[in-house]
């Protein structure tokens, strides 16, 4: 019993901790105390496919789970990136944006961080979830979403983006991603009035967050994701009674479209990820996941594709 309740007087302490951490970096922001990075670690592309000699077909920012601590992709989000831009090379790809990091600062390099990830790497995952919370806070949210939508528009004009040129933004999330997914609609649009397309995998996110400006959205879930399962229970946005929350409304107005990937969990060796989870028609749960993606950015941008590939 002591042993326990050590774990939990500790667990508790973390988690205080964190929620401090985590409010500290988007005030930080807001108030000037520090800059956002913006450049690079040398040798790392601010995006990859298609070629910077010549328009792609769109741009496609990748936001990824709470285990995203690089620039780099992490494990599982890199097999799906590496899947997309196996299929298709009309894309300009961005996975370097940091969804739990106003400050654009991801936590390996932090020295703090690296003797945690050898001693207690839970924490890791404790603070991304967090950040997730804090992101959904409505006394920190508009400023949280300023933050990382600056940081998403910044990295988008390194990558070559350039404002008015019509030429569409796709924000693919996962996880815990789909809040600042959500989140970031409105700066980008602000900053860079670019056609907007979000496609929310497995979304953890609250439905608080105004999606006008978003041409569509594509919501893809599983029954047996029990983490996306959650949001809908511990957000009062997401319910279905309360129909004039941006989520509903988007769903109400046909600006929302429902996917199912059913038998695919959320992680583990079944998630929509996978690559060894098989379907009956071949296909990895990997392979299942990158060709719906595409299908959905082709259906809708498919003659911008076509115009681009026209190009000399």
């Amino acid at each position: 019993m002591n042993t326990f309740l050590l774990w939990v007087l500790g667990l508790g302490l973390a988690l205080i901790i964190e929620a401090l951490l985590a409010r500290y970096e988007v005030l930080a922001y807001s108030v000037g105390w520090r800059t956002p990075v913006s450049q690079l670690p040398e040798g790392l592309p601010y995006a990859r496919g298609a070629a910077p000699d010549r328009p792609p077909a769109a741009y496609l920012v990748f936001l990824d789970g709470i285990g995203k601590r690089h620039f780099h992709d992490s494990r599982d989000g890199g097999q799906l990136v590496k899947a997309l831009l196996d299929g298709a090379p009309e894309l300009r790809v961005l996975g370097q944006v940091q969804p739990y990091s106003p400050l654009a600062a991801p936590l390996s390099g932090r020295p703090v961080w690296n003797w945690l990830r050898r001693r207690a790497g839970l924490l890791l995952f404790l603070h991304n979830v967090v950040q997730t919370f804090v992101a959904a806070d409505r006394r920190y949210r508009p400023l949280y979403n300023g933050a990382v939508g600056n940081q998403i528009a910044t990295q988008l004009r390194l990558a070559g983006y350039q404002a008015d040129s019509g030429i569409p933004v796709v924000l693919l999330s996962y996880s815990g991603g789909a809040q600042v997914a959500t989140g970031a609609v409105d700066e980008l649009y602000t900053q860079l009035r670019c056609p907007l397309l979000l496609i929310l995998l497995g979304g953890f996110h609250n439905g608080a967050n105004d999606l006008t400006h978003a041409e569509h959205v594509h919501q893809l879930t599983s029954a047996s994701d029990r983490i996306e399962r959650v949001s809908t229970w511990i957000f009062p946005q997401r319910w279905r009674l309360l129909r004039r929350t941006a989520w509903n409304r988007a769903l109400r107005t046909g600006q929302l479209t429902v996917h199912r990937l059913d038998p695919a969990t959320h992680v583990g060796p079944r998630s929509y990820i996978s690559p060894t989870a098989m379907l009956p028609d071949g296909r990895s749960h990997l392979d299942r996941t990158a060709d719906l993606v595409l299908e959905l950015i082709r259906a809708r941008y498919g003659a911008t594709a076509a115009t681009d590939e026209s190009l000399p």
